[in-house]
Formats: C-alpha cells, sequence, structure tokens
C-alpha cells in the first residue's frame, strides 16, 4: 500500500541532494504529492502518506490515495467540525437562555453577519435555507487557505482539482435551488430564452442565438469560481517562494551580496504573507459571497 509513497519520498530526496534548484523547489512545494515533508532540528523527514490500488469500475478509475493536498484538506474538515460542533452544542446547553461570550460571540456575530449581509441579502426569500451551506464554504475554504501558510503546510485551494470539486458542488445547488423555486417549466425557460413579441419566426431565431449563451452562461459561473479562488492562491504562494529561492539563488556570492539579498528577500516575503493572510480571508468570503448571488439569481430570472 504505501511502496508508492515510499518510492516518490526517495525520489525527492535523490532530486533535493542534487543542491538548490528554484524551479524544482517551486514546483516541489506547490504541486501535490503522495507525501508530507516536515523539518525538526535541521533534520528533513519525508512521511509516506497511504497509497491504494485504484479502483476501476468499467471506464471509470476511482484513486482512494491519501496525497498531500487530499491530507490539508480532511485537515481543514477535521477543523470546522472540531471548531464549531462545540460550539453550536454550547449554543443549545450552556447559551441557551443568554448572550454567549468569548469565541462563540465572536462566531455568532460572524453567523449573523453571513445570514444577513450575505445570504438574505443576495437570495432574498427562503434565503435561510442555504445559510448553513454557504458558512461551510466560507469557513472551509478559510481553512484550507490559512493552512498553506502554517509551516510545512500546503494549500489545497491551489489544486484546481479541489477548487473544480468546490465549483461543482455550489454548480449544482444553484441549479437545483432555481429548479425547486422556479418549476420545471420556469427552470427550462432559464435555457431556453426568447423575448417576448418576436412571432414564430423571431422567437425561433432568438432561440437558436440565445440558447447556446444562456447554457455557456450556466457553465462560465462555477468555471469563473474555481479559477480565480486556484489561481489567487497559487500566484501568492508562487511569489513567496520565488523570493525565499533568490536567498539560494545568491549564496554562493560575496558575503555583502548574499546578506544585501537575504535581507531584501526576506523583508518582502514578511509583507507579503501579511497580505496573504487577508487575500486567504478575502478569497473564502468572495467564494461564499458569489454562490449566494449565483442562487439569488436562479431564484429571481424572469
Amino acid at each position: 500500500m504505501f511502496q508508492g509513497a515510499a518510492q516518490a519520498a526517495q525520489d525527492y530526496g535523490a532530486e533535493a541532494e542534487s543542491g538548490p534548484d528554484l524551479q524544482y523547489m517551486l514546483t516541489h512545494h506547490l504541486l501535490d504529492g503522495p507525501y508530507l515533508e516536515v523539518v525538526i532540528l535541521g533534520i528533513e523527514w519525508i512521511i509516506p502518506l497511504p497509497h491504494f490500488d485504484p479502483i476501476h469500475l468499467g471506464p471509470l478509475t476511482i484513486d482512494m490515495s491519501i496525497t498531500k493536498h487530499v491530507f490539508f484538506l480532511l485537515l481543514a474538515a477535521f477543523l470546522c467540525l472540531a471548531i464549531f460542533i462545540p460550539i453550536g452544542r454550547a449554543m443549545r446547553t450552556k447559551y441557551a437562555d443568554r448572550a454567549p461570550s468569548g469565541f462563540a460571540n465572536a462566531m455568532e456575530a460572524m453567523v449573523l453577519y453571513f445570514r444577513d449581509e450575505v445570504v438574505r441579502r443576495n437570495i432574498g426569500h427562503g434565503a435561510d435555507a442555504y445559510t448553513g451551506y454557504i458558512l461551510t464554504l466560507f469557513f472551509f475554504i478559510l481553512f484550507m487557505n490559512l493552512l498553506g501558510l502554517v509551516p510545512f503546510g500546503a494549500t489545497a485551494t491551489g489544486n484546481f482539482m479541489v477548487t473544480g470539486a468546490l465549483a461543482l458542488v455550489t454548480f449544482v445547488v444553484t441549479e437545483i435551488s432555481g429548479m425547486r423555486t422556479l418549476g420545471f417549466a420556469g427552470y427550462m425557460r432559464t435555457i431556453f430564452f426568447a423575448p417576448p413579441g418576436l412571432g414564430p419566426v423571431g422567437t425561433g431565431l432568438m432561440l437558436v442565438i440565445l440558447t447556446p449563451v444562456e447554457f455557456l452562461g450556466k457553465l462560465t459561473k462555477p468555471f469563473a469560481l474555481m479559477i480565480r479562488l486556484f489561481a489567487n492562491m497559487l500566484a501568492g504562494h508562487t511569489l513567496v517562494l520565488s523570493l525565499l529561492g533568490l536567498i539560494f539563488m545568491f549564496a554562493g556570492g560575496s558575503a555583502i551580496i548574499t546578506g544585501g539579498v537575504t535581507v531584501a528577500s526576506i523583508g518582502m516575503v514578511s509583507g507579503i504573507m501579511v497580505l496573504e493572510l487577508f487575500v486567504a480571508f478575502l478569497q473564502a468570503y468572495i467564494f461564499a459571497m458569489l454562490t449566494a448571488v449565483f442562487i439569488g439569481l436562479i431564484q429571481h430570472a424572469h
């Protein structure tokens, strides 16, 4: 089961010993892999992750192996459960008859903000039914973003397969919500659309022109969600690692040049890391807000 991961770890160790390579360092830390790397007291540990044989179901192949990004995705899900399940229980028992305090109070304020300013404002009638889903999206994406900023962490949202899966789920939720609100006939009018009063010939012509446009419009919304989150997270980490890589690139020069590059690199990276912290919150918020906007648009389609 661990043979593939162990072989990958051996290959990584052999390549790492060949010397500093900026391109290799970037691809190694940004791309997915079947192992984790941890440095403790100057000693680098390569931890293989569970590898399973693929499951073949006819033409479909399912690989249930745990990779680096899957590991941090599951860790983000665990953090969501570990934080919010105790808060939810406390709200029903300890704070059932009084206002919450401390961390629970901060979480209640955030939940109320999302419910009132994001969900209700963008969806309208029946919005409260989607508050749980949109809040789950926000915190799940936020934790994945933040885990990429901790030492030895990886950003699962820097993988377009992860952001694509999130966008696909949002697409399904959006389309189902539209069908439930508009009915089957009303939902089909969001695809086969023609302005009224054009006559049979004009209506047929407009259907031929607008139907592909409306159908592609449905697909571009989740695609935009996927690319926006993926590109922003990947670009930020690429910039941070590139600036850090300058230290190794100039390590063989004079002490003055090496020291100057090191100080400049660390200073720029420190500033960018603060910006990345802001981006982690911003991108989670944008994904959640646009989900609410898309649900509201299809429910109020004319």
